[in-house]
């Protein structure tokens, strides 16, 4: 966002995401974190106890999945947010976990650009998971855009709009504890 105004409203939202709710960025990163590894390991139960056929698999994914619906609760609170927030939210971490992943394999077998590739994906869909937590876009009222428009009042297509990773990287700084 580059208009002034725009900017202010920005900076506001970020300012009442950041100290009026009392959301500590630095633990909350850590906890995502902890969610995507959560979510990985229903995957890694479920796949693990499809392979073997032993049910006691499907026993661990049950006591997992209710420790990560816990604490994602404790991020996406179901009764601030609107439609599928709390789904949305698990899979996007869900996803940026993959890309991690993937791209990590790649990055180990010398396939430097494709792991670069899915590590920006990545970060992307990481930076889209804050942004809904921390409700700096609105997704009932979502409407496309050209990639040069700051939003859909922007007819002339000729500024440039902040990224969320610009965004993030100027709220989260996981060594500010």
């Amino acid at each position: 966002m580059t208009d002034d105004k725009q900017f202010q409203e920005l900076m506001a939202k970020l300012k009442t995401a950041k100290e009026g709710a009392g959301v500590d960025l630095s633990l909350e990163e850590d906890l995502s974190i902890a969610l995507m590894n959560l979510i990985s390991l229903e995957e890694h139960f479920f796949f693990t106890g499809v392979k073997t056929g032993k049910d006691s698999y499907f026993d661990l994914l049950k006591e997992v999945r209710e420790v990560r619906k816990e604490l994602l609760g404790r991020m996406i609170d179901k009764k601030e947010h609107e439609g599928e927030t709390w789904c949305i939210s698990k899979h996007l971490l869900a996803a940026t976990m993959r890309m991690i992943e993937v791209g990590t394999k790649y990055y180990a077998d010398g396939k430097k650009d494709d792991a670069k590739k899915l590590f920006n994906n990545a970060s992307t869909v990481f930076n889209l998971f804050w942004a809904l937590r921390l409700k700096l876009i609105d997704v009932k009222d979502v409407k496309a855009i050209k990639d040069d428009q700051v939003n859909i009042h922007d007819e002339k297509g000729t500024k440039q709009p902040w990224s969320l990773q610009d965004i993030m990287n100027k709220l989260v700084d996981c060594c500010d504890e």
